[in-house]
């Protein structure tokens, strides 16, 4: 019987003790490799551009010769103003990319020993970036279309004659839908929505016109045949013919995120959603990866990353 993947020696190359074994120093030199890989791990001024710079070694900071600006290797990325040692940074991502169905802001706050909020604030910073893999992908190929719906159950009265109908369209909740794409064999492109429906106007935007559509007898997936050439599938008869006909794929990434919400965050608020949306999509997309390869691309990837503009400064009050 063949090894699964996730038990094998390949899936895990890099582990916690090796981090805090390695120290400071190591984990500083790892950030500025995949800061500035083009130099080979030599600064480069974020303001100019310019190569050339004077070390201040007491700050672990650097001064660019040309303009005279002081920078970081977290300047200007996701990391921006940190106040966690590198050490601890590499030591987070390593648990974010190890958790196969992800990890709670409580688990996460004591595992590395921080307030919960910080854990908070920088798990979606990493969700995040992890999302820009995707801004702009288009979807070829045999590409699958669903929607699973996502909503906190209200709480019901005590008494009976308060207690109201949850049948009731209204009194169900702040209820969303994520609407999810997935090429076989490719990527996964995910999006929160108030409607299954809506998914068609994703559909037209982010597949390529020769895609093969795969979707399931709901009515509104009708409007795509006229532009894709579609397969469906009545899930009231089968969920698969044998033979290619079925949209079992993007029901697997489906299943990820409802164990990831059900098992790990419990509840999810609607504001939030496509983060987790996106984080069950990552971790669906690279679960043949090794945790030391996804580690490094998640840091890669946030350290080319802009200042995030949803988590910072006072975004509680100002999320919708």
């Amino acid at each position: 019987m063949a090894q699964h993947f996730l038990l094998s020696a390949e899936a895990r190359i890099l582990s916690l003790k090796e981090i805090y074994k390695g120290g400071e120093e190591k984990a500083y030199e790892t950030f500025k490799s995949l800061r500035w890989t083009a130099t080979k791990g030599e600064p480069v001024c974020p303001k100019c551009g310019c190569l050339d710079h004077y070390d201040i070694p007491t700050r672990r900071k650097f001064k660019c010769a040309a303009c005279y600006a002081q920078f970081s290797v977290t300047s200007g990325t996701m990391f921006a103003s940190r106040k966690l040692s590198f050490t601890d940074l590499l030591a987070a991502i390593c648990l974010f990319v190890n958790g196969a169905k992800g990890m709670s802001a409580v688990q996460f706050s004591r595992d590395l020993d921080v307030q919960y909020k910080t854990a908070f604030v920088l798990a979606h910073k990493l969700r995040e970036a992890l999302a820009a893999e995707t801004a702009s992908e288009i979807l070829d190929g045999e590409v699958e279309i669903d929607g699973a719906y996502f909503q906190k159950t209200p709480r019901q009265e005590n008494r009976i004659e308060d207690r109201v109908d949850r049948r009731v369209k209204a009194n169900q909740g702040a209820r969303r839908v994520v609407v999810a794409l997935r090429e076989r064999g490719g990527r996964i492109l995910s999006f929160v929505r108030k409607s299954e429906a809506d998914g068609v106007e994703i559909a037209h935007a982010r597949m390529a016109a020769d895609a093969h559509l795969f979707a399931d007898e709901a009515s509104h997936w009708d409007a795509l045949e006229m532009q894709f050439r579609s397969t469906r599938i009545n899930h009231s008869e089968s969920y698969s013919d044998g033979h290619g006909k079925h949209t079992n794929w993007v029901e697997s990434y489906f299943s990820r995120l409802r164990r990831m919400v059900g098992g790990q965050h419990h509840h999810v608020s609607h504001r939030y959603l496509y983060q987790y949306a996106n984080h069950a999509a990552w971790l669906e997309d690279h679960r043949r990866r090794s945790n030391g390869a996804n580690a490094m691309a998640l840091l890669g990837g946030a350290l080319n990353h802009p200042v995030s503009r949803v988590w910072a400064g006072y975004w509680q009050r100002n999320a919708t």
